[in-house]
């Protein structure tokens, strides 16, 4: 993966290949960088960089037989760990070697993907990945043999925050004793979930979000997009290149929950003082209940970002509103004013309450139903 097809992050890339070719490598680095940004492309043009000696601030001029291995992310010395759940294939205990297929398949697809992209991969259905024991025996196995190629062996930890305790103490104790030449890259989008003591041990870098800009160009030039319509998905995509790789898409996850979200709001209209019109919540709620775990806090994460778009619209700070609903006659301007001071931090709240809730294994229909009788008498609250 060359440097120049990762958007933005010039500091960054600047930073990483000065160091390496000074021959300044970390022996544990941490990639913090919201979703879109670009941490897993960088980690990996960057492992590239090390371990076929290239030169010049870019992935060329190097091993060439090592730089066509990185083609299809199948070099020796450069391991995956990453969240996994069972399957039909993997019935118990998996670890991220028996998803190696698929990984590979997910960074070619999209080096940009966010864990729920992975997810939708796998096929999760109502489970929830974490990164198991077991992968952190294999790490300690990995690590253990000698370089294929007699250089450095790198490990990338993609969303290192989905290690469980056991697998987090494994880690800790592999960072504090590194075997000489050997070189860990976590990847996380929220660095506080991640236990002090790995992080105390790793040197940090900060991604930012993308640039609207650089968002636009790359949408003209790998996408072919006429550049006002570039334009308007990277606004609306907010940094997160995925994001804006999604929206160009009629299906995507967006759409979907966006009418989730409009059927939702319109039969909590309906409950005010309507006893009938509650099973319409309860109906919805057994639908979004048979979504799965991830989808049910991906789409929560949707109603908190479109409540808050409402909330900026109803106080005249359009130039902060991103969103544009494409459901029939259902207009955020009209929306806004239901959504005010008096009741967003209880919605806020509830909404934080549930994904809380569902993160813990609680029964989605009951947490789903409680909330949209609770939304009934906040989104009237004047």
């Amino acid at each position: 993966m060359l440097f120049s097809e990762i958007l933005g992050q010039e500091y960054i890339k600047s930073h990483l290949t000065k160091s390496a070719t000074s021959g300044r490598i970390p022996h544990a680095q941490l990639f913090v960088g919201p979703e879109g940004s670009g941490t897993l492309a960088m980690a990996i043009a960057y492992s590239q960089f090390i371990l076929c000696n290239n030169l010049n601030a870019e992935n060329e001029g190097g091993t060439e037989s090592c730089n066509l291995k990185f083609q299809s992310i199948s070099h020796p010395d450069l391991h995956f760990i990453y969240p996994t759940v069972t399957t039909e294939d993997v019935k118990s205990k998996p670890k991220s070697l028996d998803f190696i297929g698929e990984w590979r398949q997910f960074i070619s697809e999209n080096p940009y993907g966010s864990l729920f992209d992975w997810y939708q991969l796998l096929g999760v259905q109502n489970k929830q990945g974490e990164i198991r024991v077991e992968d952190a025996q294999e790490i300690l196995k990995s690590l253990s043999l000698k370089s294929y190629e007699g250089g450095y062996k790198i490990m990338i930890i993609w969303m290192a925050e989905k290690m469980n305790i056991s697998a987090s103490n494994k880690l800790l104790k592999l960072l504090e004793e590194p075997t000489d030449k050997t070189m860990f890259i976590l990847i996380s989008e929220n660095e506080e979930d991640i236990i002090q003591t790995i992080r105390s041990r790793c040197q940090v870098l900060h991604f930012n979000a993308l640039p609207e800009k650089v968002i636009a160009e790359a949408l003209i030039s790998y996408k072919n997009i006429e550049p006002r319509t570039a334009s308007k998905l990277a606004h609306q995509a907010q940094g997160n290149y995925n994001k804006a790789l999604q929206l160009l898409q009629e299906n995507s996850e967006d759409h979907f929950f966006e009418k989730h979200f409009v059927d939702w709001v319109r039969a909590a209209f309906r409950a005010k003082g309507n006893a009938a019109a509650i099973q319409d919540l309860i109906t919805w709620s057994e639908h979004i209940a048979g979504l799965g775990r991830e989808t049910q806090k991906k789409f929560l994460h949707y109603c908190i970002d479109m409540f808050r778009q409402a909330l900026l619209l109803n106080y005249q700070t359009t130039s902060l509103v991103y969103m544009e609903p494409k459901i029939e006659k259902f207009k955020l301007e009209n929306f806004a004013p239901f959504v005010n001071g008096t009741n967003i931090h209880e919605i806020f709240k509830e909404l934080s309450d549930a994904m809380y809730h569902i993160e813990r294994n609680g029964n989605a229909k009951i947490i789903l139903t409680d909330l949209s009788i609770k939304l009934t008498r906040l989104i009237h609250k004047k």
